[in-house]
C-alpha cells in the first residue's frame, strides 16, 4: 500500500466516525430531559432518560477524539479552511458534551 492510500483511508473513516458522532449527539439532544413536572409512576423513566443521555454525550466525546485523530495526522494538506470547520464543529460537539455532563452532575447532586 501507498501512503496516499493509507492518507484516504484515514480521511474516509474518521469522516465516517464524525457523522457518527454527530448522529449521537443529535439523538442525545432530541432526548430532552428538562422540566420538573414529573408525572406519576413515571419517575424511573426520568433516570433512564439521564442515563441514556449521560450515555451519548461519553459517546460523542469518544466518537469525537477517535475522529479528530483520523482527520489530523502529522502532515497535513494545504487546505486550511477544511481544517478550521473540522476544529469548529469537533470544538462544539465536545463543549456541548461536557456542558451536558456537567449539567446532569449538577442536576443529580
Amino acid at each position: 500500500m501507498r501512503n496516499r492510500e493509507i492518507g484516504r483511508g484515514r480521511m474516509f473513516l474518521g469522516t465516517l466516525l464524525l457523522v457518527a458522532a454527530v448522529i449521537t449527539w443529535a439523538i442525545g439532544l432530541m432526548m430532552g430531559v428538562h422540566g420538573d413536572v414529573v408525572a406519576k409512576g413515571t419517575e424511573q423513566v426520568s433516570m433512564v432518560a439521564v442515563t441514556f443521555k449521560r450515555n451519548g454525550a461519553i459517546g460523542t466525546l469518544i466518537l469525537s477524539g477517535l475522529s479528530a485523530w483520523l482527520l489530523f495526522p502529522a502532515r497535513r494538506p494545504k487546505w486550511p479552511a477544511r481544517d478550521w470547520a473540522l476544529i469548529a464543529l469537533l470544538a462544539f460537539l465536545v463543549g456541548s458534551s461536557l456542558y451536558t455532563l456537567f449539567w446532569l452532575y449538577s442536576v443529580l447532586h
